[in-house]
């Protein structure tokens, strides 16, 4: 599934991410930048060491920023490594971290001449955030960047299960409705 927004394509695709062909991946990653489980360890373990190397020298990301290291041995020349908000109740800035973890990966993006790029659905495995609200949260920020900036023309997420696909499916489905009644 996929719809176009301004010059950009967003498409929901089922898959590995570690795989994705794409100038850029993003990486739900921790504020240390120190690998762990989840789409993070999968990433570094599919990249090999010379990621690892670089996120040291970086030395952390705070929630909702994003920095950019080599691709190591995958097929993306790029890793954008962003920080998502661990999920309380909602009312401690969780919505605004998320949407900016996504904006943030778009702008070092364009920043690096990124023209496309693929996303993990961030914060939903070990931090807690509903996949409901977050997919929501995360289409919005996407497309809204899509409509104000030119350059990236390829956004894809890519989701590991089913159930997220579907989820994501029907986000975008309804987000779509919405913007047509509008």
């Amino acid at each position: 599934m996929s719809a176009k927004v301004g010059k950009t394509i967003i498409s929901i695709v089922r898959g590995d991410i570690t795989e994705e062909d794409t100038d850029a991946i993003v990486n739900a990653a921790n504020s240390k930048l120190a690998g762990g489980g989840g789409v993070d360890g999968a990433i570094h373990r599919a990249g090999g060491p010379a990621i690892m190397e670089e996120c040291r020298k970086i030395g952390g990301c705070p929630a909702g920023e994003a920095v950019v290291t080599s691709g190591g041995n995958l097929k993306a020349r790029h890793i954008i490594h962003t920080v998502g908000p661990i999920y309380r109740d909602g009312r401690h800035g969780e919505r605004e971290l998320l949407a900016n973890a996504y904006r943030n990966s778009l702008k070092r993006a364009l920043e690096n001449g990124i023209k496309s790029i693929a996303f993990p659905s961030i914060s939903t495995g070990a931090y807690g955030y509903p996949i409901r609200e977050a997919s929501r949260i995360a289409l919005q920020t996407v497309m809204g960047f899509a409509e104000e900036h030119e350059g990236i023309t390829t956004i894809r997420f890519v989701l590991f299960s089913d159930r997220d696909l579907g989820i994501y499916r029907e986000t975008l489905a309804n987000l779509r409705n919405i913007n047509r009644k509008c």
